[in-house]
């Protein structure tokens, strides 16, 4: 998604949606390490729940890709929109299942008892420093090859790979 979204609007307008994961994905941490966790032990079907709309949302986010289409702007330049903002972003990872189950997994084996609530932020913060470069790469990546994709056969193409890449993203989370 961050990919396709600095293809699509650069890397500069692409910053609130780096921003959001990584700011979604710190607070997702921080609440499982303080007991969201224990939620999803105790119903585990809520899990379950959660991962099927969140398989929902990127079937539509897909669908919305492979069929967008740059649109004309007032300046005469090329864009296909907004990107996605800072709560958008962030309000995805809560029904993204890989972020839960990385999550869940991080809070679960890398956070020793003692000193719990300590690590809970440490591993957290580790998380939101890891994850900013990895999005930029991604964003960077999508500016690169913004000239390229200027081309509105191309950008067509890319758009139907992303989407089906968004789609085979899938398999394993519903497998």
């Amino acid at each position: 998604m961050v990919l396709a979204s600095g293809a699509a609007f650069g890397f500069r307008r692409t910053l609130p949606h780096m921003l959001g994961v990584t700011g979604g994905f710190f607070l997702m941490v921080m609440c499982i390490g303080m007991g969201f966790g224990a939620l999803f032990r105790a119903f585990p079907g809520l899990y379950d729940w959660l991962r099927y709309l969140g398989a929902a949302y990127l079937v539509h986010l897909a669908w919305r890709i492979a069929g967008s289409s740059p649109a004309a702007r007032d300046d005469g330049r090329r864009d296909a929109g907004e990107p996605l903002g800072f709560l958008g972003a962030a309000a995805f990872q809560w029904v993204n299942p890989k972020a839960w189950t990385m999550a869940v997994a991080a809070v679960g084996t890398y956070t020793p008892q003692q000193g719990f609530l300590a690590n809970v932020v440490i591993i957290s913060v580790l998380f939101a420093v890891i994850n900013l470069p990895c999005v930029s790469l991604w964003a960077g990546c999508g500016s690169l090859i913004r000239r390229w994709l200027g081309d509105p056969a191309r950008r067509r193409r890319f758009n139907q790979a992303m989407a089906l890449l968004l789609l085979a993203s899938l398999y394993p989370m519903l497998g």
